[in-house]
């Protein structure tokens, strides 16, 4: 009994530690505030828009990507928003600091444990997609203790009911993170293949992060953008980051680099994976 409570604790440990901060570059500094800007400080922001699509508007020239009800991009483009004044919550309902790291706030409930860090959000907007158009038997994560996925119409034996797809998701956050992702995923060759949900997962040593892309938008020449998600730890509401390295082109974000530098992370076009 003490072996098995002892490598409960060590997997314990190792989900817990999987999303961190040794490269944060978070600070106060906030960005001045221009007549042309709005509050945030971000001239793409319609504070009036309730959804990804709606709120977040297009640089001259870019256009975004048509997408049917039935694609994972559809599904991201329309997550529904807080009001543009909502503050991040954690899990037990404190707020995070704003310190301009993010412009708007995803609505959707986290739970009450301190389990939504960021790998699980970006395992929970997948799952999400595919539990909303029925796909129960497609949705599935491997854990980090043996890399082996763990079904989901295994564990609700035939009962699809929000609750039970709910616990489905804890189980999933308790065993899973950035290092069983990242192994999971396979990687996408290039910056320049990067689709729209793709995401970018660090394992890192002990400590790693994810993000993941919920809008994209290119123009005639090709070149793209993207907008990028993030949960963090403690367990906390998913928000759409803003971007410090081009305040004229924030929130979005040209990955066609090899540094993708974002408020509370460093990534790198390797670290780039793909659901499909």
């Amino acid at each position: 009994m003490r072996t098995t409570y002892l490598l409960f604790s060590v997997l314990s440990l190792q989900v817990l530690i999987g999303c961190g901060q040794p490269h944060s570059a978070a600070s106060q500094a906030k960005n001045p505030v221009t007549e042309n800007q709005h509050p945030d400080g971000t001239p793409f922001i319609n504070p009036k828009g309730m959804t990804v699509k709606s709120r977040v508007l297009l640089p001259s020239g870019y256009e975004r990507l048509n997408y049917t009800a039935k694609d994972f991009g559809y599904f991201l483009e329309n997550l529904p928003l807080y009001p543009i004044d909502h503050e991040v919550r954690y899990y037990n309902g404190k707020i995070k600091p704003r310190n301009n790291i993010y412009h708007s706030v995803v609505q959707l409930a986290i739970g009450k444990r301190d389990l939504h860090q960021c790998a699980d959000a970006v395992m929970r907007l997948r799952a999400d997609y595919l539990y909303q158009q029925k796909r129960y038997k497609d949705i599935q994560f491997n854990f980090l203790s043996d890399s082996k996925p763990r079904l989901y119409t295994s564990y609700a034996k035939g009962d699809y009911s929000y609750p039970t797809y709910w616990k489905y998701m804890e189980y999933i956050f308790a065993y899973a993170n950035t290092a069983s992702l990242h192994d999971e995923l396979p990687t996408v060759k290039s910056s320049h293949d990067v689709k729209i949900g793709d995401t970018f997962v660090q394992k890192g040593s002990p400590i790693g992060h994810a993000i993941i892309v919920v809008d994209l938008a290119k123009n005639k020449e090709g070149k793209t953008i993207v907008l990028l998600a993030q949960s963090y730890m403690p367990a906390q509401e998913i928000q759409l980051l803003n971007n410090w390295n081009n305040p004229q082109l924030s929130p979005w974000y040209d990955i066609d680099k090899d540094l993708i530098k974002t408020p509370e992370w460093t990534f790198y076009a390797r670290n780039l994976k793909t659901w499909q």
